[in-house]
């Protein structure tokens, strides 16, 4: 697996991450997918940037001067090439869709520099009827970042990433101010030099902004210990086409009903997050890394559990089902050399030197006591070297005509096993459907007192002469599956976002008048239907 620690500057247009640390399959999967999935034919080579086809700009010159008035006009950008590295996320459909000779993309990427200039640009395309989809990292594997226009003449990428900056570190309190533009990675800068630490880990990281976590109620891999980003946020200012929203600021109170939530996970539908205060900590002293073994996937749950439950304090803890510990998944550099028997778990400790070990102590007595097995520090420490790198595995199985995506889900305890069974039964059935082999892999990536998070990574040889005709088969798979999860007590989305992939499923989940209270706040701020369309909610049916 792919190890990355700093960002390139600029993303693969067709891919995940720095184009430089784009490498073929490692021979030890090449050598083990005959023996999983059969022989699998590989595709005709992707296209070059340069000879990808798209439409001209919808926008008329009037537009575009306009826009420029307000951002200034090197940041209206209307060549093919941004275009296109702004058409979407990075998803596997997505990816698939990049391979294509004709694409869909924005008509324009306007950048704008802080909140007001955001402001100006949502009204005037609320004025002129032009479709907005905030664009921050690019990383959104759920659909949310479509060029989609809507009812309006024309769509916007709005680049957010010029808003990018410590504002203000209040290390009294431990809460920082930033700009929503700032990555991962900058914002961990800039704590750093100041003792302090965010602490917010998904696989996104390197490029994802702090907006985008917000937006999408992002969960790291250190939440364990740290929460999720949604927990994190203490303040927000936003831009709606209707004006300025401010929401926040008291540790807690109880001035009527908590209004910011509405816009954490609200994925660009109300508005443009500009600006967060989020809680930080100091950054720990001490780490401490532990791997371990469990015979059973059912084992290793009731280990995990407990852990939750007692509060015995891991930043990270993770455990991996039999299939996915025998391929090696979460090792980095043993991907398809492992085949190990039984389940495999992670734990990570941090703190100061005291307060790290004593978290360790406590946590090894109770996944002892579970039936786990201790394993030493490697295995931690080989899944933290290769913790991001996974999509590049994705790109690269993909490029071989192997089908690879994942998907994720919630559940509570109780129930984990039910869910778990009826989903991976439903992939394999759906690959079997479409005769072809498919491998199911799955983990707990998060953790909480009443349940967990279940990721599922799918691995097949669907058949097609077009990459239309494998998405049109994973269309019917994933909806299946989706209706599965809803069925089995799960969420459409623990961590990914609803997007557009998501949204027809989203009323089942929170009711017919939860979508009401969702359609009536969009119809108060966003009256023109500018933002991000078809993302979140579906279109309503006819009649």
């Amino acid at each position: 697996m792919t190890t990355e620690t700093t960002p390139a500057a600029t993303m693969r247009w067709n891919g995940w991450g720095d184009p430089a640390l784009a490498k073929d399959l490692p021979l030890a999967v090449r050598a083990l997918l005959p023996t999983v999935l059969g022989k699998v034919h590989r595709p005709d080579a992707a296209v070059d940037l340069s000879d990808v086809r798209i439409a001209a700009s919808a926008l008329t010159a009037d537009d575009r001067a306009a826009l420029a008035a307000i951002v200034g006009d090197a940041h209206v950008s209307t060549d093919n090439e941004t275009r296109i590295r702004h058409a979407g996320g990075r998803s596997t459909i997505d990816l698939m869709h990049r391979r294509a000779t004709d694409q869909d993309a924005p008509d324009a990427v306007v950048s704008p520099a802080g909140h007001d200039e955001v402001l100006a640009v949502i009204m005037l395309a609320a004025e002129r009827s032009i479709a907005v989809v905030p664009f921050g990292g690019g990383t959104s594997v759920v659909g949310a970042l479509d060029p989609e226009r809507g009812d309006h003449r024309a769509v916007i990428a709005l680049d957010l990433r010029r808003l990018s900056g410590l504002l203000h570190l209040d290390e009294v309190s431990g809460e920082a101010r930033f700009l929503a533009g700032t990555t991962g990675p900058e914002a961990e800068r800039l704590l750093a030099e100041r003792g302090f630490e965010l602490g917010h880990y998904p696989q996104s990281f390197l490029y994802a902004t702090l907006g985008g976590f917000a937006a999408a109620r992002s969960s790291g891999q250190n939440s364990a210990g740290n929460g999720r980003f949604d927990t994190m946020v203490t303040a927000l200012r936003v831009a709606t086409p209707t004006g300025e929203i401010a929401l926040g600021g008291a540790p807690g109170t109880a001035a009527g009903p908590d209004l910011m939530r509405m816009f954490l996970g609200s994925e660009g539908i109300l508005g443009v997050i500009t600006e967060l205060r989020l809680r930080v900590h100091r950054l720990p002293e001490s780490r401490i890394h532990q791997g371990w073994t469990f015979p059973d996937f059912a084992t290793g749950v009731d280990a995990l559990r407990q852990v939750a439950q007692l509060g015995t304090g891991p930043t990270v803890i993770r455990l991996s089902d039999e299939a996915e510990t025998g391929i090696g998944l979460a090792q980095h550099g043993k991907i398809g050399k492992a085949l190990s028997k039984g389940c495999s778990a992670v734990t990570v400790f941090e703190g100061r030197p005291e307060v790290a070990a004593a978290r360790q102590a406590l946590t090894e007595r109770v996944l002892t006591a579970a039936g786990g097995r201790s394993s030493g520090a490697s295995p931690a420490e080989d899944w933290a070297k290769g913790r991001f790198g996974a999509p590049y595995l994705r790109d690269a199985l993909i490029d071989h005509g192997v089908f690879c995506e994942t998907l994720e889900t919630a559940t509570v305890w109780a129930n984990i096993d039910r869910l778990k069974t009826a989903v991976t039964e439903t992939l394999r059935a759906g690959f079997a459907d479409h005769d072809a082999k498919s491998l199911v892999m799955c983990h707990i990536s998060h953790v909480y007192p009443t349940g967990a998070a279940l990721y599922f990574t799918i691995i097949g040889n669907l058949k097609g002469t077009e990459e239309s005709d494998v998405l049109a088969q994973w269309d019917t798979i994933k909806s299946r599956v989706n209706d599965t999860i809803l069925e089995n007590a799960g969420t459409i989305s623990h961590h990914h976002g609803v997007g557009r992939d998501h949204a027809p499923w989203l009323a089942t989940e929170i009711g017919d008048g939860g979508v009401r209270m969702l359609r009536a706040l969009k119809t108060e701020l966003d009256p023109t239907g500018i933002m991000n369309p078809g993302a979140l909610l579906a279109a309503p049916q006819a009649g």
